[in-house]
């Protein structure tokens, strides 16, 4: 088994049920003990913004916020550096715990040994 898992979460509340999933399987995965690195790009980008995971609804899913401070608190949750920059999102912006990184960084991570990597 990987043990280590990075998600790219691509949806926002464009696609709520593929957005909701990988965040769902990011918080489990920290919760289980699984070194857990997301991802948030395209409409997810939003994400790193205070408040705006509490306006996020889906019937019959975890709220966002608090599956977001779950994935801060045990794991690690990465802005796309070219994702932030078309919405105008600077490292002031976003709530604490959320690092803006790029491509490299990503690839970096998704090849590691013993990792995992998902893309909602």
């Amino acid at each position: 088994m990987a043990k280590k898992l990075v998600i790219k979460v691509t949806a926002g509340a464009d696609a709520p049920e593929r957005c909701s999933q990988a965040f769902t399987v990011a918080a489990v995965a920290v919760a289980s003990g699984v070194d857990v690195s997301l991802w948030l790009t395209g409409e997810s980008a939003w994400f790193a913004l205070p408040g705006r995971a509490a306006e996020f609804e889906l019937p019959h899913a975890a709220p966002l916020p608090d599956l977001l401070d779950s994935i801060v608190a045990g794991g690690r949750l990465t802005l796309c550096t070219q994702c932030a920059a078309r919405r105008d999102i600077t490292e002031k912006d976003v709530i604490e715990g959320v690092r803006i990184a790029g491509a490299q960084v990503f690839v970096q991570e998704a090849l590691a040994d013993d990792t995992q990597a998902l893309v909602y």
